[in-house]
């Protein structure tokens, strides 16, 4: 990315002033060095982003950007309904609230030593993953309804995990105002019996050892201690969320016109937020969140128990859940005065401080606990929000380490075989589908995580508090 039209506002801050028909700016946040190696694509997506009715303050691009589908993958971007804002399903992505879940253990990651071959095949069993596949629960209309409505709440009556779970999950495990009603019959049916299932790509679930803990406070608050381990599970609404994107993205751009639209990317199809395809994407949009919701709880049931048969005492319990795609409406103090606002983040995640009056009780007084995904071969950490974030990124900050090239660019680069071999190699066990989507996601195939969390950390959007060790990785 050429930096010469950016404006440096800080060493971990940089803004492309409003040109173009921009209404806000747009604001990059990383090293210099992270900024270089931006595509100019993601950097015209933002520039694009900022060009839509009714935006405020500025789109915001995390360290770990990347371009995506219109906007870029690690967007933050907020519209005000009374000033013609627009929802943009582009900008929450076809992935709805793909996001991260980790449990914590009592077991010191050594206990898992002797067993991890047969753990980490265990698990490949246990949680259906790959292209389209199902094998999960298959609901019938009624509890599909119930599903869409009610998110985790309703795994958690299903007798998927603890009650006490909720309280670590964004909105308590439930996105409100869902309409299952607004999502199609084609969304549903690729739904089939696809809730507890990990899916393919990017997703994963990943056994991992706390390596460093860098917040005491927040550490024996959460519970974790060196050589914890842990487990991540990263995905989301599977096709019923892909569907609802596909659906309302061909009706936005169809009905653009009508609405008096003039979109600078047809990519970035809208609505306003207060007509009537703003309002049933909306409603369905939130129902795929309670999807994901629920399809990760279901899917940590499903992990606990296999621990469980490993390590009768292993005592599983959920750190966090955040969702990563989404847009949600928020109260925020944006140009003096506190509006309603409809938040963007795509590839990004809430990052609400401490003082934050939404947080959970789990979190009050600590901030936001966040799961930053690295490579199959690298760390990962834990963050929590800032106070500051909310000036600085609308509350928000980075989800993974992002992606350095492309799924085909790797695929030329990087065998799945060596790949394997490469990760046998550091002590990471491996299961997945196929060879080519190892390739596809090989470690080199993404951006330096400490360079991504240095960058969150440094701008005052997130700090850390552990670093976590990948041992063991089931992948689609």
């Amino acid at each position: 990315m050429d930096l010469a039209p950016l404006t440096q506002l800080d060493p971990w801050r940089w803004m492309l002033p409003p040109r173009g028909g921009m209404g806000v700016p747009a604001v990059f946040v990383g090293s210099r060095r992270l900024l270089r190696d931006l595509e100019e694509a993601a950097a015209r997506q933002a520039a694009n982003v900022a060009r839509l009715p009714g935006i405020v303050g500025a789109c915001y691009v995390m360290p770990d950007a990347h371009s995506g589908y219109g906007f870029p993958i690690g967007g933050v971007a907020a519209f005000d309904p009374d000033q013609g804002g627009v929802v943009c399903a582009g900008g929450v992505g076809y992935d709805i609230a793909c996001g991260v879940r980790t449990l914590a253990t009592d077991l010191d990651a050594r206990d898992l030593d002797p067993v991890m071959e047969r753990l980490a095949d265990r698990l490949f069993a246990a949680i259906p993953c790959g292209v389209g596949v199902g094998g999960g629960l298959a609901l019938k209309d009624r509890d599909l309804d119930a599903l869409l409505t009610g998110g985790a709440a309703w795994a958690v009556k299903r007798g998927f995990g603890e009650k006490a779970d909720l309280e670590r999950i964004e909105d308590r495990g439930t996105a409100p105002d869902a309409l299952p009603d607004k999502v199609s019959p084609g969304a549903r049916a690729r739904l089939g019996s696809q809730v507890g299932t990990l899916g393919s790509g990017n997703h994963y679930l990943e056994v991992q050892r706390i390596e460093e803990l860098f917040d005491a406070r927040a550490a024996a608050v959460l519970g974790l201690f060196p050589g914890q381990t842990l487990v991540s599970v990263h995905c989301g609404s599977r096709g019923l969320g892909h569907q609802v994107a596909t659906d309302f993205i061909d009706r936005m751009r169809r009905e653009a016109q009508r609405h008096g639209l003039s979109l600078p990317d047809p990519e970035l199809a809208c609505a306003p937020i207060d007509s009537q395809p703003g309002r049933d994407y909306l409603g369905a949009m939130r129902a795929a969140v309670n999807c994901a919701l629920a399809n990760r709880q279901v899917i940590d049931h499903l992990v606990r128990r296999v621990l469980e048969e490993f390590f009768p005492g292993a005592r599983p319990r959920l750190v966090c859940d955040v969702s990563h795609n989404t847009c949600r409406e928020e109260r925020l103090d944006v140009e003096g005065r506190a509006r309603r606002l409809f938040v963007h983040r795509k590839g990004a995640t809430r990052a609400w401080g401490p003082s934050h009056p939404g947080l959970t009780d789990a979190f009050r007084g600590l901030g936001q606990i966040m799961p930053v995904g690295g490579s199959m071969g690298a760390a990962s950490y834990l963050l929590r929000g800032t106070d500051l974030s909310l000036e600085r990124s609308l509350g928000s900050a980075c989800h993974g380490a992002g992606r350095a090239l492309s799924r085909s660019q790797a695929l030329k680069r990087f065998k799945g075989r060596d790949v394997m071999e490469g990760l046998a190699r550091r002590g990471v066990t491996l299961r997945a589908k196929g060879l080519r989507a190892v390739g596809e996601e090989a470690p080199g195939a993404y951006k330096d995580i400490e360079a991504v969390v240095e960058a969150a950390e440094q701008a005052g959007l997130a700090a850390r508090v552990a670093r976590l060790a990948p041992l063991a990785c089931v992948k689609g």
